[in-house]
């Protein structure tokens, strides 16, 4: 009796070795989440704070559940259309800059007007102004003829405040041209138009303004026949265009007519 109560006395010793070795494994716990919690990626810790902070800025929290709601980001407004006398009084008085613009080069290429080499042309889209290429370059070639480049300066100084989008044309007659720098009429007119493009440019004028196209000879103004109107049709013609977009009507798939459901800008012409 006296053996049994001392086993079961020994027994009752050795049991703090259990709770001692719950408490070391617990420790080590502690210490490996203390450690993870210590090892976290600043980086990434800070993208994911900044996210929460956007996300939950303006989000409200249900009383019951305690769940955030998002409040979506409120549509831009769409812009209103001018009313149709807003939108002509608008192109009326545009009209007027336009035509004083015209009349200031009318004035500084005095000379070259009287002479027939300029002609100044109100059309739908502005005001056009066609200059004989013959005084300008000299045949077959893409230089501007020095004593031109004053006049065209002074074009370009009427241009320069302006706001209105320019776009310069270049144009030949139906002869054929092959030289090792011009294979043909199309590179000719575009680099004649390009010419003049980059003396507006170094002039001032904003380049967002500035549009260069080669129409070769397709687009004539006189017959081809005699040597009088071709050499009407060697020409470079610089198109003071409207400010003012244009609203477009949307095109479905069957190719009817849809009204846009909302203002669109156009953008500006860009140099080609």
């Amino acid at each position: 009796m006296a053996r049994r109560r001392h086993e079961e006395e020994h027994d009752n010793h050795e049991r703090w070795l259990v709770s001692y070795a719950d408490f070391i494994t617990l420790l080590f716990a502690f210490f490996v989440v203390m450690y993870a919690l210590s090892s976290v990626n600043e980086g990434k810790y800070r993208i994911l704070s900044n996210s929460m902070v956007v996300a939950f800025r303006n989000a409200p929290v249900s009383s019951v559940g305690q769940t955030p709601t998002v409040i979506p980001t409120p549509s831009p407004p769409v812009t209103t259309p001018l009313s149709s006398k807003s939108a002509e009084g608008l192109r009326q008085k545009e009209r007027e800059k336009m035509r004083q613009v015209a009349k200031n080069i009318l004035d500084v290429m005095a000379p070259l007007v009287e002479q027939g080499k300029v002609r100044v042309l109100e059309t739908s889209r502005g005001v056009s102004i066609e200059i004989n290429d013959s005084i300008l370059f000299s045949p077959g070639q893409a230089l501007l003829n020095p004593t031109l480049a004053k006049a065209m300066l002074s074009v370009a100084e009427v241009l320069v405040p302006a706001d209105f989008p320019i776009t310069i044309e270049g144009h030949t007659d139906n002869m054929p041209i092959s030289n090792a720098q011009f294979p043909s009429n199309w590179e000719l007119s575009a680099v004649r138009a390009t010419t003049v493009l980059r003396l507006f440019a170094d002039a001032g004028i904003a380049a967002e303004r500035l549009t260069a196209i080669g129409y070769a000879d397709t687009r004539p103004v006189e017959p081809n026949l005699l040597a009088d109107g071709r050499a009407r049709n060697r020409r470079v013609t610089i198109l003071i265009d409207s400010a003012i977009p244009e609203k477009g009507t949307e095109l479905d798939l069957q190719g009817s007519a849809t009204p846009p459901t909302r203002a669109r800008t156009a953008t500006s012409p860009a140099v080609r």
